[in-house]
């Protein structure tokens, strides 16, 4: 399937957090059950459920093959350690960006990098037994279901690399303009959205991680109640969607399938649709709209963009 509905599916099924250790320092509890030492200090070892990760000193040779977790580890200040990432991470501009895999890894091609740590959206193919029995620290950050959770794996990423001041100032930032977004959204009974991630009518329900933002804006998500619902990523069906005249449209297929507002308004029995009559389809950066990373905050600012006319 084309990349960004890949991206956002295979994130959900690969998904389907720190101990102390010896005299590193004080331990500071983050929530959700993740426990790290003190900012900067090391030996760290990480609780995950793939078992304890023990990363001795600093990084230097990080591999991310998670398009999420490169966007964290440069926000946090980490992307001088990072030598190598996988074919889908293409931001911030210039990553090392490789042939290597995150759905399909190639431990040899893995270990070709050197690396001393390698960061993981999954445990595709065993790859976290067969690395580490190579003496190479895994660290698996399964996609978010909430925004708890991206505060939280950017601060565990910020205590791995030894960048956890950094990493409590970008979680800071980025909960005041969450709060700044949501004081801004729009209030009033009845807006609704379909969030569209391919040309085919797959969406996302509330239970996934886009979809909880809506939640948050009080956006009512029409995927909610279409059969598939149970599994995050049902398949509409243009007649649904019609029939669920939602007042905003999020295309989240403008890279991968070419699509956009006009092209959204030709479709047959969708130019009397209200979010088409009143100009509220808008198109997202696909890989923006399927990241759980730091630029869901630029994620939340269009939606509430597109709410403000559409509820006026």
């Amino acid at each position: 399937m084309r990349k960004v509905f890949a991206s956002s599916f295979f994130a959900g099924v690969l998904a389907i957090v720190l101990a102390a250790c010896g005299t590193a320092g004080p331990n500071v509890d983050d929530g959700a059950g993740a426990r790290a030492t003190s900012a900067g200090a090391f030996p760290v070892t990480l609780d995950t459920p793939e078992g304890p990760v023990r990363i001795d000193r600093r990084p230097t040779r990080i591999v991310s093959l998670s398009s999420t977790a490169t966007e964290m580890l440069f926000e946090v200040g980490a992307g001088d350690q990072v030598v190598a990432v996988d074919d889908q991470s293409d931001f911030p501009e210039g990553v090392p960006t490789t042939d290597l895999s995150g759905y399909e890894p190639n431990i040899e091609a893995i270990v070709s990098y050197g690396p001393d740590l390698v960061v993981a959206a999954g445990d595709a193919g065993g790859m976290v037994n067969g690395l580490r029995q190579l003496d190479v620290p895994v660290l698996v950050q399964p996609a978010a279901a909430r925004l708890d959770d991206t505060y939280e794996q950017i601060r565990q990423l910020g205590d791995v690399t030894g960048h956890r001041t950094e990493a409590d100032a970008v979680v800071d930032r980025m909960r005041a303009d969450v709060a700044e977004i949501l004081a801004a959204a729009p209030g009033g009974e009845g807006l609704t959205v379909y969030h569209e991630l391919d040309d085919t009518y797959y969406s996302v329900t509330s239970d996934t991680f886009i979809g909880q933002v809506y939640s948050m804006l009080g956006v009512e998500n029409i995927a909610d109640e279409a059969k598939g619902a149970g599994s995050g990523y049902p398949q509409l069906s243009s007649e649904y969607i019609v029939d669920s005249d939602p007042s905003l449209i999020v295309l989240a297929d403008g890279d991968c399938c070419g699509q956009s507002p006009a092209t959204v308004a030709v479709r047959p029995g969708w130019k009397d649709l209200t979010a088409v009559s009143e100009g509220s389809v808008i198109a997202i950066d696909d890989d923006i709209a399927s990241r759980w990373g730091p630029r869901v905050v630029e994620f939340m600012r269009a939606v509430v963009d597109a709410l403000d006319g559409s509820s006026t």
